[in-house]
């Protein structure tokens, strides 16, 4: 599918009205996405473990407008009180979406949204909240729409949640998903993720991710910034390259089980996206000192205990430890006695592989 087949004409009825409510994870990238093209495209492709506890759920109550009006017409609440300084970010989305929805102008919006984790936990919840504002308006169309099919919707929201947040796109769905156009998948897309679409050997069944909250402060450099500075990069088409290289060679990886060069793999790419940060112009460092003393504690381990645990990073100083569930005693426990005195309060959180994002039909 390309940007217009996902262009739609569908108009309000007066009178209509209702609310909608999604409950969207957040997700991990394996093969890292760093560095994109003008329309949110990336400039290579990403997979992702999508997670199960750490999620925004978000409530769109819409009412039709006597008149459409030149500007967007919403109220925005987090964790029930109101957030202005959330809304620029929502008026940018919906002037992304509005060429895909005709209607978005037609109606009066109620956006209420919360995270199942703390807002300063240090998580990203772009990708969890735009995903799940995508969904709701995706609800909407559909009310409008009946008609729909349902392998559409999904593409749609998807393609909408990478409007709002690159990585938004990749929560749709659950539990292994792929982002941008790839020679060894079929029906790979710039413009929206899909369902990874070949066989996943059982051991990666209910795979685990402790985060370890490292700092929870924002971060000196945003990941909008660090997109950018990939333009002119010395080393960026040959990251590029890498990451092409390394999603082939994980088709192999998850279709036998083979943990080892998952480990490899993975942490490679952890490491490969923070060299970027570090060698682009301006140059920034985003881990802290307690990043890379986790990262040598869990080799360490790893070689004495035979386990499978590793590492990944998102583009902040938090380590997701990821792990099989049949070693989930042996490595929380690694966690509790040697990890946690680097996290900022002693906080982590204890997440796994989930099924993507659903709808919240009682809240209605």
């Amino acid at each position: 599918m390309t940007e217009k087949d996902f262009m739609s004409k569908t108009v309000a009825k007066d009178g209509i009205g209702g609310k909608v409510a999604f409950r969207s994870p957040s997700n991990i990238a394996l093969i890292k996405y760093w560095g994109k093209r003008e329309g949110q495209v990336p400039a290579n492709p990403s997979i992702s473990f999508t997670l199960e506890t750490c999620a925004t759920t978000t409530g769109l109550t819409y009412k039709k407008l006597e008149k459409a009006v030149p500007d967007f017409s919403f109220e925005l609440f987090f964790e029930g009180r109101p957030k202005a300084d959330f809304r620029p970010k929502i008026e940018t989305f919906l002037a992304r979406i509005n060429p895909y929805m005709a209607f978005l102008k037609d109606f009066h919006y109620v956006i209420e949204t919360s995270n199942s984790f703390p807002h300063s936990s240090g998580i990203a919840s772009s990708a969890s909240g735009m995903s799940a504002l995508a969904l709701c308006f995706m609800e909407l169309e559909r009310t409008l729409d009946p008609t729909m099919d349902p392998d559409f919707f999904k593409a749609k929201a998807s393609f909408l949640a990478r409007l709002g947040s690159g990585s938004a796109c990749r929560s749709i769905e659950g539990p292994i998903v792929q982002w941008g156009q790839h020679k060894d998948t079929e029906g790979s897309s710039d413009y929206f993720a899909l369902q990874y679409p070949y066989p996943v050997h059982e051991v990666f069944n209910n795979y685990q991710d402790t985060i370890l909250l490292v700092d929870k402060g924002q971060k000196q450099v945003s990941s909008t910034v660090g997109h950018d500075l990939m333009h002119g990069h010395p080393f960026a088409e040959q990251r590029f390259k890498q990451a092409h290289s390394n999603l082939s060679r994980l088709k192999e990886v998850f279709a036998k089980g083979d943990l080892d060069n998952f480990i490899k793999i993975v942490e490679s790419e952890a490491l490969t996206l923070h060299a970027m940060m570090m060698t682009s112009m301006p140059y920034f460092i985003l881990m802290k000192p307690n990043t890379l003393e986790i990262i040598n504690k869990i080799w360490e381990f790893r070689a004495s205990s035979n386990t499978h645990v590793c590492f990944t990073l998102d583009a902040g100083a938090n380590v997701h430890v990821l792990y099989p569930e049949s070693e989930k005693e042996i490595v929380l426990q690694f966690i509790k006695d040697e990890l946690i005195v680097y996290c900022e309060n002693g906080h982590y959180i204890c997440d796994q592989i989930g099924q993507g994002a659903f709808e919240l039909k009682g809240t209605v």
